[in-house]
């Protein structure tokens, strides 16, 4: 898991995933067997319980709290409409690391935030900020789960999806999207970060870890799709949303304990809830 990244990185956005050098594409060529049927549903069965012990071992010291999100994303700190307090609901909020950051950013804002591990839920309402007059906070699995049992219908301004969208199954992220869908009023963002095509934790698994194309797990059975910028448009655009900007985003980060500088790609997004005269 290579999320983690420093504030005031410089980015390159581009049209195009990262070429590739020819030992690269060599080596993605030769890695053609996938992870057996067995192992790839009981992957897809224990995948709570894989989230919910990667929070065991980790707790809260994983991943660096997301300030980057305010400069990446200007939206999150604009104001709502008069009389009216901004909502967002922030999938896959893990232990916190977007929603304290932007809660003391943004002190209007009120956030709704859902994980699939209930260890990662329980760790932000553990945490000492934590108000539920600000935060709803609740577990739930956003590929079946019916998020209108926790927020009404049509009522958040804005959803942010950062390294989430990865960790569902291929065959489960637009029923995922469409679900987060029902909650956004019409002309309501989804602000979007993940894994890009060809990023260099993608070409780090080595041979027995595929599950199909671009798909991957880990050692710990938790998992990782890289996206192309084509396949997210296609999703969103198909569960009802339009495309606002949709772009890999490159940079090199230094590995001084190897001495290597490894290059990074990932896609940044934002798309909008059509209205119903839009659709």
């Amino acid at each position: 898991m290579m999320e983690n990244e420093k504030d005031g990185d410089a980015w390159i956005a581009t049209n195009h995933p990262r070429e590739l050098t020819e030992n690269e594409k060599q080596r993605l060529a030769e890695d053609k067997t996938c992870v057996s049927d067995f192992k790839q549903n009981k992957l897809e069965i224990e995948a709570k319980k894989n989230w919910d012990l990667f929070y065991k071992r980790n707790s809260t010291n994983f991943f660096k709290d997301r300030h980057w999100t305010t400069r990446e994303f200007e939206e999150l700190m604009s104001e709502g409409e008069e009389g009216k307090q901004k909502s967002l609901l922030e999938v896959g909020c893990g232990v916190g690391n977007t929603v304290y950051p932007l809660m003391n950013a943004s002190p209007d804002i009120f956030i709704h935030c859902c994980d699939f591990s209930p260890r990662a839920v329980q760790f932000v309402k553990e945490h000492s900020s934590f108000n539920p007059a600000r935060i709803n906070a609740f577990q739930c699995d956003v590929t079946c789960d019916d998020l209108t049992k926790h927020i009404a219908a049509s009522s958040v301004d804005m959803a942010t999806m950062f390294f989430v969208l990865s960790a569902i199954h291929p065959d489960k992220m637009l029923q995922s999207i469409e679900n987060i869908h029902r909650v956004i009023c019409p002309g309501g963002l989804v602000l979007f970060r993940d894994y890009g095509l060809y990023d260099h934790a993608m070409l780090r698994f080595s041979k027995g870890h595929k599950l199909s194309e671009n798909f991957y797990v880990r050692q710990d059975g938790t998992r990782a799709y890289y996206f192309s910028t084509d396949l997210l448009s296609d999703l969103f655009i198909k569960a009802g949303f339009d495309v606002v900007i949709n772009e890999y985003v490159h940079r090199e980060t230094v590995n001084k304990k190897e001495g290597l500088s490894v290059p990074r790609v990932f896609v940044q997004s934002k798309f909008v809830k059509r209205t119903i005269e839009d659709s």
